[in-house]
C-alpha cells in the first residue's frame, strides 16, 4: 500500500510540488495509522467485554487515551521546536511499540490504563513533530509557488485515512485469533516504522531553526484568536471521537455484534482517500478557511441528527445500520473540510519559530475537551434516557463549535 500511495501522490499532487521530505512525512502518516487503527476500533469492546469495565469507565479510558495523546501534544511540539523532529519521532515510535505490547497482555483496569497512557504519550511525541513540519513545509511550498498549503495538508490527510482504511481491516482479520494478536501486530508495524526512520529521516531539516522553550507558552496563552480556534477544534474532535464510543454502541444494538464497525471505518477511510482532494480543491476555490470549517461542522451536526431522528424506531439488521452509515458519511465529509483547514490556519496564528508548540497546543486543548466530554458521553449512553436524547446532545457539540470559531481577518 505504501508504494501505491507514493505513486498516487505523484499522480494527484497536480500543481503541488512535494519535496522528498514531504513525501516521507506523508507516507509516515500512512504507516502510523495502519498500526494505530488496527487496534483502536476494537478497544472499547475489549474493555467492556473482556476486561469487564463499566460504560462510564470505558468512556473515561478512551478519553484518557485521547488526552494523553492530543492533550500532551504541546509537550511533543515544544520538544520538536527545541531538539528537531528526528529524536522526538524515534522516541515516540519506541514508546508506541512498548505500549501496544503492554496492552496485549493487560487484563486489569490499572494495567490497561497504564498501557493506554503510554500509547497516547508516544503519539504526543511523534505526531506534533511530523505535523508541524508538514505544515511548515506546506507554507514554504505555497510561498515558493509549489502549491496551496491546504492541498498539501489534504494529501497528508489522505495518507492518514489510507492507513485508517487498511488498519481496521487488518485488525478485524487478526481479531479472529484474539485481541492480543491485534496489539502485537500494531507493535510490529511500529518496529518497521522505527527502523525506516532511523535510516531515512534527516538528522537536521534545512530551514528549521531550534528555538528555546522558555517564553513561548506565555505568548500562546495571550493569543485569543488561536485559543478560539483550539476550542472550536476541540468541540469538533469530541464529536469525531464518537466514532469510537457512540458508533460501536449503536452498531452493537442494530446488528448484534461489532463486526460492521470495521466496514464502517473502511467506508470512512475510502471516502477520504477518494474525495478529499476534489473536496479540498472545491472548497479552496469557493470558501474562506472559516467558512470551510463552518460547512464541515454543519455536516457533522446533520450526521448526529440523522441517528437521533431514526433511533426511536429501533430498526435492526441492515435497515438498522443505515443511520450509522449516514452518520459515518456525513461525519467524514465534515472532517474532510475541518481538519486540513484547521492545520493550515495554525501557521498564520503562530509566533515565529514556535509552530511545533502551536500545533501541539491545538491538539492539547482539544484533548482536554475530549477527556472531559468522553466520560460524560459514556454516562449519557448508559443512563436509559429516550434513545434520541444522547444523539441530540451530541449534535449540539459541533453546533457549539460553529460559535467558537475565530473571525477571519
Amino acid at each position: 500500500m505504501t508504494a501505491a500511495l507514493s505513486a498516487r501522490l505523484r499522480r494527484t499532487s497536480g500543481n503541488t510540488h512535494l519535496t522528498p521530505l514531504l513525501r516521507l512525512l506523508i507516507l509516515t502518516q500512512l504507516a502510523f495509522n495502519v498500526g494505530f487503527f488496527a487496534v483502536l476500533p476494537f478497544l472499547s469492546e475489549h474493555l467492556g467485554q473482556a476486561v469487564g469495565m463499566a460504560g462510564w469507565l470505558v468512556g473515561f479510558v478512551l478519553g484518557l487515551r485521547t488526552f494523553s495523546q492530543q492533550g500532551l501534544f504541546v509537550v511533543g511540539g515544544a520538544l520538536a521546536d527545541r531538539y528537531g523532529i528526528r529524536p522526538v519521532v524515534l522516541a515516540g515510535c519506541g514508546l508506541r511499540i512498548a505500549g501496544f505490547a503492554w496492552l496485549g497482555y493487560a487484563d486489569e483496569s490499572w494495567s490497561v490504563i497504564g498501557a493506554v497512557l503510554l500509547i497516547g504519550f508516544a503519539a504526543a511525541l511523534f505526531s506534533p513533530a511530523v505535523e508541524s513540519e508538514v505544515a511548515r513545509q506546506a507554507v514554504v511550498s505555497e510561498e515558493t509557488g509549489g502549491g496551496s498549503r491546504t492541498r498539501v495538508l489534504a494529501l497528508f490527510t489522505v495518507a492518514g485515512q489510507a492507513g485508517a482504511f487498511a488498519g481496521p481491516l487488518l485488525g478485524a482479520l487478526l481479531l479472529e485469533v484474539d485481541f492480543r494478536a491485534v496489539c502485537l501486530a500494531g507493535a510490529g508495524i511500529f518496529v518497521l516504522v522505527l527502523a525506516g526512520h532511523l535510516w531515512l529521516l534527516p538528522q537536521h531539516v534545512p530551514g528549521r531553526a531550534r528555538t528555546r522553550m522558555k517564553g513561548g507558552l506565555g505568548l500562546l496563552l495571550h493569543n485569543r484568536r488561536f485559543l478560539a480556534l483550539c476550542c472550536a477544534y476541540g468541540a469538533y474532535l469530541l464529536a469525531y471521537n464518537q466514532l469510537y464510543l457512540a458508533l460501536p454502541a449503536e452498531v452493537e444494538r442494530a446488528a448484534g455484534s461489532q463486526a460492521p464497525v470495521a466496514w464502517l471505518f473502511a467506508l470512512s477511510s475510502l471516502l477520504v482517500v477518494t474525495a478529499q482532494l476534489p473536496l479540498t480543491r472545491w472548497a479552496g476555490e469557493r470558501l474562506t478557511l472559516r467558512n470551510s470549517m463552518l460547512a464541515g461542522l454543519v455536516l457533522i451536526t446533520a450526521g448526529f441528527a440523522a441517528v437521533a431522528l431514526t433511533r426511536p424506531a429501533a430498526w435492526t439488521g441492515t435497515p438498522g445500520l443505515l443511520p450509522s452509515a449516514t452518520f459515518v458519511v456525513l461525519l467524514t465529509l465534515g472532517q474532510m473540510l475541518v481538519a486540513p483547514v484547521a492545520r493550515a490556519w495554525v501557521p498564520d496564528l503562530a509566533e515565529d519559530g514556535r509552530l511545533g508548540l502551536y500545533t501541539g497546543a491545538l491538539f492539547s486543548v482539544s484533548g482536554l475537551m475530549v477527556l472531559a466530554g468522553s466520560s460524560a458521553t459514556g454516562l449519557l449512553l448508559d443512563t436509559g434516557l429516550p434513545p434520541s436524547v444522547p444523539w441530540l446532545a451530541l449534535a449540539a457539540v459541533p453546533a457549539v463549535a460553529m460559535v467558537l470559531l475565530p473571525r477571519s481577518r
